[in-house]
């Protein structure tokens, strides 16, 4: 893709009633953590966004990197329409039958597991089809992963390698966070509303695309030189203020 916004964003609007609200989750409603499964919602944001999805009438989702049983841990006890491996699995979807190359991603986890036990801080996330390696406690092995994820990617038909913030996946070529929005757009509560993406990494970008296409809008969170996002805010905790702003009964 060829990001075409300029590198100054303005500030979002406020949401209106018509709108579909995609959010991803990580460095957007969550900060950042050596460790994914330790972070948690900072106070107050589970209840803003049970009273946003109502407000919405239930056109809110969050599309992310992790896998269902993972962010149904976030919101718990809230139970979201979601995108979870970057669209690969679809709540209240079919799931899309595929061949999982078994070996060649075994043996991909297996020369991981030893370079992590080179580079303490390392962590090689198993997310069954997927494999996401993270360095961002452990900045010295970010050649080397990325190093190992491209030889390795030739045995790994029908895969492409997804950059994000300290981490590199390998997944499904025909997976991407647009392509999860464009089928959530197409059915209940979601079809025939303004589509609104919210997203801070480049896995963002795709979701940026689908939104604008479809004739909605994009806010990019952090800052980034080039981005087909049209609006900007600049950190986990202003996303939230804006979620409280967007309110009603603020």
């Amino acid at each position: 893709m060829a990001p075409t916004a300029p590198n100054r964003f303005p500030t979002p609007p406020a949401l209106g009633d018509h709108c579909a609200l995609f959010l991803d989750v990580d460095g957007t409603l969550l900060d950042f953590q050596d460790d994914p499964t330790s972070v948690r919602l900072p106070e107050g944001g589970l209840d803003t966004i049970t009273r946003l999805a109502a407000q919405l009438d239930g056109a809110l989702a969050v599309v992310s990197g992790r896998p269902l049983k993972a962010l149904d841990l976030v919101f718990a006890p809230l139970t979201l329409p979601a995108a979870g491996m970057h669209g690969q699995e679809l709540r209240g979807a079919p799931q899309v039958p595929r061949t999982v190359p078994a070996e060649a991603l075994a043996a991909l986890r297996r020369e991981a597991t030893v370079l992590s036990h080179r580079y303490p801080g390392v962590l090689v996330e198993d997310k069954g089809s997927n494999i996401a390696l993270h360095w961002r406690a452990a900045p010295r092995a970010a050649e080397p992963l990325r190093d190992l994820a491209a030889r390795h990617l030739p045995q790994l038909t029908g895969y492409r390698l997804q950059p994000g913030d300290h981490v590199l996946e390998l997944v499904p070529s025909d997976v991407d966070k647009g392509r999860a929005v464009r089928r959530l757009l197409e059915q209940p509560p979601f079809a025939g509303r303004t589509p609104v993406f919210v997203g801070d990494d480049l896995t963002d970008e795709y979701g940026f695309e689908a939104a604008n296409s479809a004739g909605g809008w994009s806010v990019l969170v952090g800052r980034r030189a080039n981005s087909h996002a049209m609006y900007a805010l600049p950190d986990v905790a202003a996303v939230h203020a804006w979620l409280q702003a967007s309110l009603q009964d603020a």
